[in-house]
């Protein structure tokens, strides 16, 4: 009764801001099975019908939390790269920014790379859609160290635009399972600035042993 009360004091947008947060913790931490519109509500200092009145449904709840703690990873990832700096160190900045985002949001990041993903089409889809946007623009990120790369190179090569792309979708599956490592970075695991130092220390020498036309092959290897 005192939430329902309460809420006529409070702006819209930000109660629904509230009842967000609520649901991203419930999600992440419960299952989405497991999550109650009442345990939602009650986190979220509201009445249950207050819930139901903003958000419609559980399954409206949750894809609007998907959708909200997506765009965020996604800005962040962005906000964090250093656009002046070499492509090296914009690579670098992007993904000191994922793992950092990660590891300051991990109830996000446990709705969007398990929740989502496990309780069924719809809600992974918005995860696709996520993924794909960070990988493209990964993808632009990794062209333009490479074009870099090859400006000051004596027998550099271009690599073709699937090598860029299989790289761009390599190197965010990576980041997407150094990120639980991250996220342990209070009990003695790396900072976000050391697994991105690490991940660019695996990607970085691939990267130059392919403008170099060192590329692995397994001819090489008999």
């Amino acid at each position: 009764m005192g939430g329902a009360t309460g809420s006529k004091r409070v702006p819209r947008a930000v109660r629904e801001q509230q009842m967000l947060d609520a649901g991203v913790r419930a999600f992440a931490r419960s299952g989405y099975q497991n999550a109650s519109m009442d345990d939602i509500a009650e986190l979220a200092g509201v009445s249950k019908p207050l819930v139901y009145l903003y958000l419609n449904s559980k399954d409206d709840l949750f894809t609007a939390c998907i959708r909200r703690e997506a765009a965020a990873l996604v800005t962040a990832v962005r906000a964090a790269v250093e656009r002046d700096a070499p492509a090296d160190r914009q690579l670098w900045s992007g993904l000191s920014g994922f793992f950092a985002h990660t590891a300051e949001h991990p109830d996000g990041w446990t709705l969007l790379h398990v929740q989502a993903r496990t309780q069924g089409r719809s809600f992974a889809r918005e995860v696709v859609a996520m993924r794909a946007e960070i990988v493209e623009f990964v993808t632009q990120l990794i062209g333009a160290a490479a074009r870099e790369q090859a400006r000051g190179a004596v027998r550099a090569r271009t690599l073709a635009g699937t090598e860029v792309s299989g790289l761009a979708h390599a190197l965010v599956g990576a980041a997407e399972s150094l990120a639980d490592w991250t996220a342990d970075g209070r009990a003695g695991g790396p900072s976000a600035k050391e697994a991105a130092a690490t991940l660019m220390n695996f990607a970085w020498a691939g990267l130059g042993n392919l403008l170099q036309g060192q590329g692995w092959s397994p001819e090489r290897t008999g």
